[in-house]
């Protein structure tokens, strides 16, 4: 397994991290079994990954907890990034939840605190330095972000406070954050978390068109604003989307891989990405997703990737919310 370093922190992550929303139930994922997960996630050290995700909003808690049991005894080998994910993201709760993680985690510091939503309760610049002060004490290593545009890049960016990372949803059937958001992040030497790389399963091939979609998946804007559970008024682009994935797998059949194989591989091949957050219920799948890290695709796949997925690209535009509408990304 390849490492690079994580912005200019000094961590040396995995290519491929371990992404802990799938582990725990919560309403996307059913979850799976405690010891099946963590046979799973200390599968994944063996496999040469050493970069776990996850965050206090993955089942109230129960994705650190569970992580943190994990982890005993193997600490050490580990790199951990963990959110904060509360109301407001004021200085008092920025320190409270950061000690309720490192207690569920049953570890004294975490690797990679990061702010998980922007809230836009409290200025930007208070929850961040907050955060810089539990670096200042020893609880966290480094800093990031989740799911920032520009607008909350350039608040960030300007508080001087250091940040490593930006995690934003990316995959083949998700490329907004190519239009602005990866340029300015290579500019600042903030490494590209990748979540959602599968596209919850439609670049696993797990369905054959949007009406077997179940509806805790079909709330992505690539559906229509009628699913039971959308949180957005645009008409979606099912066709495209199902286009596309048929696409992806003429690519992946030539090359004798899966389609999910080639949707992680691909991600890696793009600027910027320094991680894909894969999730996996079984040791069998770490593995799989561990070796996608080798795949080398030819600037003709790269090519051909592109030009089957571009109409998903442009049809969705360039907001970075897979979910809602108006976007809280900015």
């Amino acid at each position: 397994m390849q490492t690079i370093e994580l912005g200019r922190s000094g961590l040396q992550v995995s290519r491929v991290a371990f992404g802990c929303m799938s582990t725990v139930p919560n309403p996307t994922y059913d979850g799976v079994a405690d010891q099946q997960a963590i046979a799973a996630i200390r599968g994944a050290l063996d496999h040469g990954i050493n970069f776990f995700d996850t965050a206090p909003g993955y089942g109230n808690g129960a994705s650190e907890e569970l992580l943190g049991r994990a982890l005993e005894g193997v600490r050490d080998q580990a790199i951990i990034a963990n959110k904060i994910s509360s109301q407001t993201m004021d200085a008092q709760e920025v320190r409270t939840e950061c000690e309720k993680s490192l207690k569920l985690l049953r570890t004294d510091v975490m690797d990679l605190y990061q702010i998980h939503w922007p809230r836009g309760v409290v200025p930007l610049d208070e929850t961040l330095k907050a955060m810089e002060k539990l670096v200042t004490d020893g609880k966290v290593r480094h800093l990031g972000v989740c799911n920032f545009g520009l607008e909350q890049l350039a608040d960030g960016l300007g508080s001087g406070v250091p940040l490593v990372s930006n995690q934003i949803v990316y995959s083949l059937l998700a490329r907004a954050v190519e239009i602005d958001v990866a340029p300015v992040c290579m500019e600042n030497n903030m490494g590209l978390l990748c979540y959602s790389p599968l596209a919850q399963g439609l670049l696993a091939g797990k369905y054959a068109n949007a009406d077997e979609v179940p509806p805790e998946r079909g709330r992505t804007r690539h559906f229509s604003k009628d699913r039971s559970q959308s949180r957005h008024n645009e008409p979606g682009c099912e066709e495209a989307a199902f286009a596309a994935i048929a696409g992806v797998r003429a690519v992946a059949e030539r090359l004798g891989h899966s389609m999910a194989d080639v949707s992680l591989a691909w991600l890696l091949h793009q600027p910027g990405v320094a991680c894909v957050l894969a999730g996996a219920s079984r040791e069998d799948q770490v593995a799989r997703n561990a070796a996608a890290a080798d795949i080398a695709l030819s600037a003709e796949d790269l090519a051909e990737l592109d030009r089957v997925t571009a109409p998903v690209k442009a049809a969705m535009g360039p907001s970075l919310d897979m979910w809602a509408t108006p976007s809280r990304i900015r």
